[in-house]
Formats: C-alpha cells, sequence, structure tokens
C-alpha cells in the first residue's frame, strides 16, 4: 500500500478530486497548506506598500492507494492539476507498513 502526497495550487482542487473519483479513490484528506519552491513567492501591493509574499496557499491531498493503482492516480493527477505554468505542485508516495481502523480495528487493506 501506498500513500500519495498532492499538492497543487487551490483552485484544482476539484479538478483533481473528480479524476479520483472517476478512479474509484473513496477517500482522501484535503488540508490548506501554504508554501514555495521554485516560485519564491512573489510581490504584492497593498494601500501603496508593496511586500513580499513568501509562502503561497496551496492544498494537499492525502490518498492511500493498493500499490497497482500508484500510477494510474498520478497520471490522473498530472492530468488535472496541469496548468503548464510554475507552482503547478508535486506528488509524493511513501510506503505504507501498517493502517488500522480505530472504529472496527480491521487493518491494512481492510481499512482503506
Amino acid at each position: 500500500m501506498k500513500k500519495i502526497e498532492i499538492v497543487i495550487k487551490p483552485f484544482k482542487l476539484e479538478d483533481v478530486k473528480d479524476a479520483l473519483a472517476d478512479l474509484g479513490i473513496t477517500g482522501m484528506t484535503v488540508n490548506e497548506v501554504k508554501g514555495y519552491g521554485r516560485q519564491q513567492g512573489h510581490n504584492e501591493l497593498y494601500r501603496g506598500a508593496e511586500y513580499v509574499v513568501d509562502f503561497l496557499p496551496k492544498i494537499k491531498i492525502d490518498v492511500i492507494v493498493a500499490g497497482e493503482q500508484v500510477d494510474s492516480v498520478i497520471d490522473a493527477v498530472v492530468e488535472s492539476a496541469r496548468t503548464g505554468k510554475i507552482g503547478d505542485g508535486k506528488i509524493f508516495v511513501s510506503d505504507i507498513t501498517k493502517i488500522v481502523r480505530i472504529r472496527t480495528g480491521e487493518t491494512d487493506e481492510e481499512a482503506v
């Protein structure tokens, strides 16, 4: 089993959510986060004063999938989240060694 962490632009959340639903992904965790990579933030003008916004708003989506679903999830996210501009986001894939559903005590794939 794999954990896929997806960091995208906020306005792409619905597109990515729909693409994952089309693959049968039934659960996800979504967080509003801030960060930057190569963008290095940007300058904004507020009441005549210019200031630097270092951390840009992003959305982080966490999903747990079976190993054979990883490539299709990555393809769907890249297709639905890509704008072609800097700051489109990143996808991180990690191994999951144990999952427990607290309510029932089910473990691993049954708990997803």
